[in-house]
């Protein structure tokens, strides 16, 4: 198969990230191709992406699982890379219903990567997460630090890891840039596009959200005695723009003109912790919204702080955050008041 070096798909590119990331590919020159089965996300969006960039969207309705059917869009498409979003991402959901989530997230990587094989498309980044550093020792995080999960979720992550790192062993054609996000939070600017989880919210920023545009009555804030500045959980908040630009960047370096770059892990976050009441009181000043909390138990699973060292991005893919907290509060509100029931 000869590919076009513009043509990139992304797995679960209908989804909050994968919807970002698409947009910003189109704004870099690449024509990037959809496949999702949208059980996590909502066909809606592709008529915004047809907004916000002026063309039509190329979307295939298929789960990552049917392997044959992604061989034939790869190749249908002459994909050069495969931006892999299709996982499911809820820590609580994961424990209540660990099965679930190995089919899904490591059957679903299995399935992808025979499928690139048979295809010849060996280019491949990856969206991990920060919970594969499980509870660690101390913060900033950085690539280095040795890894562990505290939950299925993470541990789905850290195996998808590790099956990328031994088929890079197996065949060195393959190029791999591994993505461990930090928190995504925000919205597109224009308003058009954002974070629609599906039932209750799992994170915190479309928690807080709900909870303001008055979907929700009240933030359970779980745990204010851990040894952090005001005893809740602090986390590295990324704004979804700049993680897309991530993906671009990653994108970019792996391609390298045709010739194919060196495979990578990197962390996309800002370097910078967040508490839960610094979002709270962020959102408030952002929304003119009260956001009323009451504090509950510990979640099992939780950790108290997990922020970034984000320096070896930017050395590696000239990538770096610029969007402030002030930023993701007043683009997740956008979205939230404009879009109240989500993309319904």
């Amino acid at each position: 198969m000869t590919s076009n070096p513009n043509s990139i798909l992304l797995t679960g590119g209908a989804g909050y990230i994968g919807s970002h990331t698409y947009v910003a590919l189109v704004e870099a020159g690449y024509n990037p191709v959809i496949l999702d089965d949208f059980s996590n996300s909502h066909p809606a969006v592709l008529a915004r992406l047809e907004r916000i960039t002026g063309r039509p969207v190329v979307c295939e309705r298929r789960d990552v699982a049917d392997t044959a059917f992604v061989q034939a869009m790869l190749q249908r498409h002459a994909v050069a890379a495969v931006v892999h979003f299709a996982g499911f991402k809820s820590v609580g959901e994961s424990v209540a219903q660990p099965l679930k989530y190995y089919r899904n997230n490591v059957g679903g990587m299995v399935s992808l990567l025979q499928a690139m094989d048979a295809a010849n498309c060996r280019t491949l980044v990856f969206s991990s997460s920060a919970t594969v550093y499980g509870d660690p020792a101390s913060v900033p995080i950085t690539e280095d630090f040795p890894t562990s999960h505290t939950n299925p979720y993470g541990h789905t992550k850290l195996v998808c890891e590790d099956m990328l790192a031994a088929l890079r062993t197996a065949n060195p054609a393959w190029q791999v840039g591994v993505l461990r996000y930090f928190n995504p939070v925000g919205a597109h600017p224009s308003g058009l596009i954002g974070e629609d989880p599906s039932g209750i919210p799992n994170n915190l920023m479309p928690y807080v959200a709900q909870v303001a545009v008055g979907r929700r009555p009240c933030l359970n804030v779980y745990g204010n005695d851990y040894a952090t500045p005001d005893g809740t959980g602090v986390r590295d908040y990324i704004h979804v723009q700049d993680l897309a630009q991530g993906h671009v960047a990653a994108s970019q370096a792996l391609l390298d003109d045709g010739e194919g770059g060196d495979s990578f892990t990197v962390n996309l976050g800002t370097g910078k912790g967040h508490s839960v009441l610094d979002v709270v009181r962020a959102f408030e000043q952002a929304s003119g919204r009260p956001v009323p909390y009451q504090i509950m138990p510990r979640r099992q699973g939780d950790v108290a702080q997990c922020y970034a060292d984000p320096a070896l991005a930017q050395r590696l893919l000239g990538w770096r955050a610029t969007h402030s907290l002030a930023d993701m509060c007043a683009d997740a509100w956008r979205w939230q008041s404009q879009n109240p029931e989500g993309y319904e």
